[in-house]
Order: structure tokens, then sequence, then C-alpha cells
């Protein structure tokens, strides 16, 4: 967590549309709020939009915006497969992957 925030400020629950371009532009699939494993990850993890990839699982938290007018959010890596078969996630202590998902406004 970063200094001076509290752990709901850097929970990151995204909007349908968010999600969209997130997983547009990771790849990565979403869980669904009413996948089994929501309830245990909620309470391990907080309140957040999780999503899957081929190296397990990963939140987005939010950057800052530095006077941009786009936000943005740092994938971050919360487990990792212990399988082959990619069914078993083994947790660790969350680790910044560097990768910065931009959310284009959506004009309506």
């Amino acid at each position: 967590m970063k200094p001076g925030t509290t752990e709901t400020e850097q929970l990151m629950k995204l909007t349908s549309e968010q999600v969209k371009q997130t997983v547009n532009q990771l790849g990565a699939q979403v869980l669904p709020d009413e996948h089994p494993a929501m309830p245990q990850l909620n309470s391990m993890f907080g309140e957040h939009t999780f999503f899957v990839d081929e190296t397990g699982l990963k939140v987005l938290e939010p950057t800052p915006s530095l006077g941009a007018e786009r936000q943005t959010g740092e994938v971050v890596s919360l487990a990792d497969w212990s399988d082959a078969d990619l069914t078993r996630l083994m947790a660790h202590e969350p680790e910044p992957t560097g990768v910065i998902v931009v959310f284009e406004h959506v004009r309506h």
C-alpha cells in the first residue's frame, strides 16, 4: 500500500466499460461477481474487479493521474497458477507488474 493511503483507497472496482477496456488491453478474463471464488477472494484481497490470465490472478490499482484527463490503473499480481492445468492459485504478496491500463473516455 502506498504511504498516506488507506486500504479502501487502493481498492478498484471497475465499471463495465473499464472491464471491457482492461480485457482488450491485457487479454485477461474477468472473474464475474457470481463466480464461486469471489467471496474468498474478496475476504483475502478486498473488493476488487479480479482478472485471470495465463500467469495468475490480477487486479488494478489506481495510479496518480498527474493532471491527465484519462484514468489509469496499474496491474498488480496477487497469485500465480500452481499447476499446469491452471486450476489452483498460490497467493503471494501483491507485486506491481509495471503494466498500466489506460481508460479511454466513452462518449455516448
